[in-house]
């Protein structure tokens, strides 16, 4: 099964095509025919090496000792929200090919060209400031752990690999991710298995009942669902002829496999008593024997890069969506170096206190992530009869609007946040009022958005 067949163009020499060590130069702009290289399998180790990390250990551990839940009630809502982030994840990586543009770009059918700017920025804070701070701070307490180096100069040390990776661009990124997989896998495999042994898997957890599984459920959804914004990023090098089963279920399978298995390893974490005073890596690797225990603290540290690598590059990909007309020297690379100082500065202000920050930030993410995926996915189905002609020429169109897409993103958010959200330090009328709900903003949001845009799109037709 394959896409549209490749458009007529007369066929170039590839400046960039499949070299690992080059500096891609390559932006927002449709990437042509004769640099389309690779096949599907790669969008696996792509989607796995990012997470098979401590960020997503800790979203297992965050279900267990903050929500409240006991092991397996965490493993249902973990597995069920990473299920549904998933799937998204293999739809929207099929436009990759048929576009051959970043994902952010993509979102001009959905949002316009103008109204495209607010989507792609919030994108751009949070994968190249939020998500590369999370991350880096976990690396860096790994490193400081393993070896007493002070966390500044151990964050430091790290950001600086990961922006390298995302400067030189998608080739190499690719190709890292390829390489630290079956290492990441075979360390953290061996930490699961002596995890779960010392694991108290049956214990009655805190009581958090339905209103703590909703908030695990809606913490894996975040997590697992923010990538979807940089889908298509990683394929759209692949030539259009690609299969299209392939290219949806290899990056749907990576990322559902590596965050559930993480994940669950960092909910049975959770049920060990760790050192007083540890640090959130600390405590994840206390019980382990030493050798095992520095493993996985380097496998932390390779794992945190794998994902910024990503973070950073899609950041720069999504500023290079907002259409801006920029400065040649501010190119992608620039904006990858630049994004990474950002989230550097980020990092070093949450070292205090990494643990709430990241509770927070995961929530959200999927409070915008619902709704721009609910307008996003029914512009998707709306336009599937639509000429290719007419859907290239949109892309690239700056007077092309669509303000039912940005009122029903806007709708969304302002519907779900201030009603459902259920955080430290803001709570909603509605889980104000009832408790047992949980936090589900993200449902209500991507459902009010869906269904709203779906309703004005058909009227503006």
């Amino acid at each position: 099964m394959t896409t549209a067949p490749a458009s007529s163009a007369p066929a170039l020499a590839p400046e960039y095509g499949d070299k690992v060590i080059a500096v891609e130069t390559a932006g927002s702009e449709p990437i042509p025919d004769a640099e389309r290289h690779g096949n599907p399998l790669q969008l696996l180790w792509t989607w796995a090496s990012p997470n098979i990390e401590f960020a997503t250990v800790y979203i297992g551990v965050i279900s267990v000792l903050f929500f409240g839940l006991n092991f397996w009630q965490a493993a249902a809502a973990l597995l069920l929200g990473t299920a549904l982030g998933s799937l998204t994840q293999g739809i929207l990586s099929l436009d990759g090919p048929r576009f051959g543009v970043p994902q952010m770009a993509i979102g001009r059918f959905a949002f316009g060209y103008r109204g495209n700017l607010l989507p792609s920025g919030v994108n751009a804070l949070v994968a190249g400031v939020g998500w590369f701070a999370v991350n880096s701070v976990s690396a860096a307490f790994a490193l400081n752990t393993l070896t007493d180096l002070r966390p500044l100069p151990s964050l430091l040390l790290v950001v600086a690999a990961e922006i390298v990776i995302g400067f030189i661009g998608h080739n190499f990124v690719h190709a890292f991710e390829k390489y630290a997989f079956p290492v990441l896998a075979v360390v953290f495999l061996l930490a699961g298995a002596w995890t779960f042994k010392e694991a108290d898997l049956g214990g009655a957890g805190a009581g958090g009942g339905i209103g703590g599984f909703l908030l695990a459920f809606s913490t894996a959804w975040g997590y697992t669902a923010g990538w979807n914004p940089g889908a298509s990023d990683y394929s759209r090098y692949l030539p259009r002829t690609a299969n299209r089963f392939k290219t949806a279920l290899y990056p749907a399978v990576g990322l559902f496999v590596s965050i559930a298995v993480v994940s669950l390893i960092g909910a049975a974490s959770a049920t060990i008593v760790a050192p007083e005073g540890a640090t959130p890596t600390a405590a994840f690797t206390g019980h382990l024997p030493s050798w095992l225990s520095n493993l996985v603290l380097l496998a932390i540290i390779l794992g945190a890069v794998s994902a910024n690598a990503i973070n950073v590059y899609s950041s720069a990909m999504s500023v290079t969506s907002l259409g801006l007309r920029m400065p040649v020297w501010l190119g992608r690379s620039a904006l990858v170096v630049l994004s990474g100082l950002a989230g550097t500065a980020a990092a070093w202000a949450s070292l205090a206190d990494a643990g709430h920050a990241y509770e927070a930030f995961l929530l959200v993410i999927a409070y915008w992530v619902g709704p721009w995926l609910g307008v996003v996915l029914v512009e998707r189905w709306m336009r599937s009869h639509t000429p290719a002609e007419e859907l290239t020429h949109r892309l690239g169109d700056r007077a092309y609007t669509n303000w039912p897409g940005i009122a029903a993103l806007l709708t969304g958010i302002a519907v779900s946040v201030p009603l459902f959200s259920n955080q430290e330090k803001y709570v909603g009328w509605v889980p104000e009022q009832w408790p047992a709900f949980g936090d589900i903003t993200c449902l209500v949001g991507f459902a009010v958005s869906a269904g709203l845009y779906a309703g004005l799109r058909r009227r503006s037709a």
